[in-house]
This record gives C-alpha cells, sequence and structure tokens, in this order.
C-alpha cells in the first residue's frame, strides 16, 4: 500500500503557536500520533475564533471533522513549541480541506504536515449543509 502523500499549498493564510505539553508525550517519549491531531484540533479553533467562528456556529451551523490524514517528519518533545501554519480550500459544496504545517519554533524542522476534510452540518437536521456564504467568502479573501 502507498504512503500517504498531503501536498502542502504554497502559502499558508494564519499561523499560531502551540506548547508541548507533558501529556502529548507518548511511552517512547516524543509527540504522540494522537496529540499530533490535538495541536491540529487546537490550531482549528484558533482559525476560526479569528474569522468570527466557532466549531458549533460557522455562519449558523456546526462543523464535523469527515477525514484526517497526518505525515510525520520527525520527533518533538516536551518544551519545545510548535509553530502550525494553516490554509484552507473548498473542495466541494459542503466541504472544505484544512492544511497545517507543524514546524519547531526554535530551528524551523518540520515535525508533521496534516490535512482534515471539514464537513459543515446542520445539527438540528442531522445532516451536512451547504458551506455558509460568509465562510466561504472568508476563505476566498485569505486563500
Amino acid at each position: 500500500m502507498p504512503r500517504v502523500r498531503i501536498v502542502l499549498p504554497e502559502t499558508f493564510t494564519f499561523e499560531t503557536e502551540i506548547p508541548i505539553r507533558i501529556s502529548d508525550l507518548n511511552y517512547g517519549g516524543h509527540l504522540g500520533n494522537d496529540a499530533v491531531l490535538s495541536i491540529a484540533h487546537e490550531a482549528r479553533i484558533r482559525f476560526l475564533n479569528a474569522l468570527g467562528h466557532s466549531e458549533k456556529d460557522v455562519g449558523g451551523c456546526g462543523i464535523i471533522m469527515a477525514d484526517a490524514a497526518v505525515v510525520y517528519r520527525s520527533e518533538a518533545f516536551h518544551g519545545q513549541t510548535v509553530r502550525v501554519q494553516m490554509a484552507s480550500a473548498q473542495e466541494g459544496r459542503s466541504s472544505c480541506d484544512l492544511y497545517y504545517r507543524l514546524t519547531d519554533v526554535d530551528d524551523g524542522r518540520e515535525i508533521a504536515n496534516v490535512k482534515t476534510g471539514i464537513m459543515f452540518f446542520d445539527y438540528e437536521r442531522r445532516k451536512p449543509t451547504r458551506i455558509p456564504e460568509a465562510f466561504a467568502e472568508a476563505i476566498s479573501e485569505v486563500n
């Protein structure tokens, strides 16, 4: 089976820094695979907040993660700070992809690349819904 590949965009429109906590380490003493998605989740919350949204309210609807892919590039350890750069791309009428590049703040070393597929969801009707126009406009302005 071929390895997962994530083609990152050339430019990123959002950036945040997240410290690695002791609880982010696995038995090998380095950043655990589950913690990489947790860091991406925190970055996603910050990205949405910067656009004036939350996971529960993006222009009147919520979001759910439809898929996720992670490519690990190097180890990271407790006490390091991760720079998470993000970009988005609209993929359909009810979904978009979010791309994340995680690097070490001190030396710029790439730690991981992540892609999450986000679906816009009407929790009252329990069905996918169209990307809110305000969100589609906001991500097209920064991309």
